[in-house]
């Protein structure tokens, strides 16, 4: 019989002897025995720190027991937490990883109260709609096998009960039938034992953290307890995404076994050349299940702001060399790593143009001689730029300066986004997805577009159809309408939600979303960027031609860092006739 585990009193043991520890010091991190627990409450550094049993430090999950007050890289307390990477650093992290990172907050006003807050009820809520999602899929298909165990039997039924009105005749076509029936319902069993079995897998990975997360919130830290709620996100939030993509994907539609009896068996010795027909008919997954939120750890720490508090405030302006200020800006993009990527498309020629953290020009990345409408960023320093007369995207090394591949699309190419799995590619008659793994091709007939973008899984796009221009946000359509100076939002489905007019917004042009839902508006007659409301019920103009705003017609937001780039036209010497395009830089 195994004999239980005894932790040792981590100061005797650096003493060189062995006692049996009794507590756990959750400031330090070390154990203690009874006589050390005694000196460590006695000593002025140490008498406030909180401390728990080595029992209750046992009952945490094994992965909050590895996880420490101190950083790994610098042996430091962590004070700080980073908004933009959304971890903790200790001082030293701040000149070491997060040097170009603008907002730092401290760590213990991001853990205050996260025990007693709203969100550890939603993420303990999250992990049973999880659980019960899975438990009614695994009991939805285990109904469905029975049913197409029950539809192979009848169907063999009505095979050998035709078989005894014919002659040896039959034999081989009834072998023939039986077979088939045998192979696709086998293969469909297969399937849906496969499935089960992952899906089993998943509801024993729910129920070992259900289990847990009662723990959690006993004896966890803040610290733990934050850390571990993003692990227990990911898995949610893992296990939900996949029950989406299997009821999107069709692996969840009903597959029915079917057997069709040939209408000329009764003149089977002259006609018949097959016995019947098995096939597998599917119809849509009708099962409901429960709604789990994704990304549940942004609300641990709520930021949401009022439109009043919205307040962009300036970085920079990019710098034009001299040599390229008769220039013709299309598309302005934030890249990950915070630079900027400028497609310059001036005169039937496009340019890329990569500029740094300060806006200063770095380099011209790659030239086409034809003309480009759009570019985005598609993974590791890969970007996508649209040849839109050639029918091509191509895609491009910033750091090597290379293209890297021709894609082949069977439309012009105006606008492209991805999200690194795929590329979007639209234009005002259709639009494609590439799967960036195997190249594969998807046409969507009634997808048109004139901008689009993707974000978290969903397409956002800017529409050219009846003079919308607009953007998806969570399964809305946002839109501008600039011959009505109108915003509008629609569901998905094409029903309308709400419309938006305001003095404001005059001939509004390019539109995009921050990551709370908040509409920005370039509207380009009156030289203005506009936020309206997620409702669209109010409106604030954030930037006017007292910012520096001079024909706008480009907005892009990069989410993660809540920084903001407008194209913006600038005057040379207060002379509307000499100017040349640039780009401004905020944080919103």
């Amino acid at each position: 019989m195994a004999s239980l585990v005894t932790d040792c009193c981590t100061l005797c043991n650096d003493d060189g002897t062995s006692t049996e520890a009794v507590r756990w010091c959750i400031e330090c991190e070390v154990f203690l025995c009874s006589d050390c627990e005694k000196h460590h409450k006695k000593s002025r550094s140490s008498k406030a720190h909180n401390t728990m049993s080595t029992k209750d430090y046992h009952n945490l999950p094994k992965f909050m027991q590895d996880i420490s007050s101190q950083c790994r890289d610098h042996k430091k307390k962590y004070e700080l937490y980073c908004s933009f990477h959304a971890c903790p650093c200790c001082v030293t992290c701040i000149t070491d990883k997060h040097k170009k990172c603008q907002e730092m907050k401290p760590l213990s006003d991001v853990l205050k109260q996260v025990k007693s807050s709203a969100s550890v009820q939603l993420f303990e809520k999250d992990l049973k709609d999880v659980k019960e999602n899975l438990e009614e899929i695994i009991k939805y298909l285990n109904s469905r096998n029975n049913t197409s165990t029950e539809q192979k039997t009848n169907a063999a039924e009505q095979i050998r009960s035709m078989r005894k009105s014919i002659d040896d005749f039959l034999d081989k076509l009834e072998q023939k039938v039986l077979d088939d029936l045998e192979t696709k319902q086998s293969k469909l069993k297969s399937k849906m034992n496969t499935l089960l079995q992952q899906l089993k897998t998943q509801a024993n990975q729910m129920s070992q953290l259900q289990r847990e997360f009662s723990k959690m919130t006993q004896y966890a830290t803040e610290l733990q307890m934050y850390v571990g709620l993003r692990e227990i996100e990911k898995t949610t939030s893992e296990a939900a995404k996949h029950l989406e993509d299997l009821k999107s994907g069709g692996s969840l539609d009903e597959a029915n076994l079917e057997l069709t009896i040939s209408s000329e068996l009764q003149s089977i010795l002259k006609d018949v050349k097959s016995f019947g027909d098995i096939n597998i008919n599917t119809s849509p997954f009708t099962l409901q299940l429960k709604a789990v939120r994704k990304d549940q750890a942004q609300y641990l720490v709520p930021t949401t702001p009022s439109i009043e508090q919205i307040k962009p405030s300036f970085l920079r302006q990019l710098t034009i060399p001299e040599n390229r200020k008769n220039n013709n800006i299309i598309s302005c993009r934030i890249l990950p790593d915070g630079k900027y990527l400028i497609l310059d498309s001036p005169f039937g020629r496009s340019n890329l143009l990569l500029f740094s953290n300060d806006g200063l020009f770095i380099r011209e990345v790659v030239k086409f001689t034809g003309p480009s409408s759009d570019t985005c960023f598609v993974r590791n320093n890969t970007v996508a730029l649209t040849l839109r007369s050639e029918k091509q995207i191509a895609l491009v090394d910033v750091e090597k300066n290379k293209i890297l591949k021709s894609i082949n699309i069977s439309h012009l190419c105006d606008t492209v986004a991805s999200d690194g799995q795929i590329l979007v590619v639209s234009s005002v008659d259709k639009s494609t997805i590439v799967n960036l793994n195997d190249m594969s091709h998807t046409i969507l007939e009634g997808v048109v577009a004139k901008k689009v973008a993707l974000f978290k899984g969903n397409i956002y796009g800017t529409l050219f159809k009846g003079n919308i221009y607009g953007t998806l946000f969570k399964g809305n359509i946002y839109g501008t309408n600039h011959s009505e100076n109108k915003v509008c939002c629609y569901k998905s489905t094409g029903e309308p939600l709400w419309t938006f007019m305001h003095d404001d917004i005059v001939y509004p042009q390019g539109i995009t979303l921050d990551k709370n839902g908040f509409v920005y508006v370039v509207s380009q007659y009156n030289n203005r960027v506009v936020v309206v409301s997620p409702d669209g019920k109010t409106c604030k103009t954030i930037l006017s031609e007292a910012d520096g705003m001079n024909d706008p017609r480009a907005i892009d937001i990069d989410r993660e860092s809540d920084i903001m780039i407008v194209f913006s036209k600038i005057r040379v010497d207060n002379d509307d006739s000499k100017s040349y395009d640039t780009a401004f830089v905020y944080k919103i």
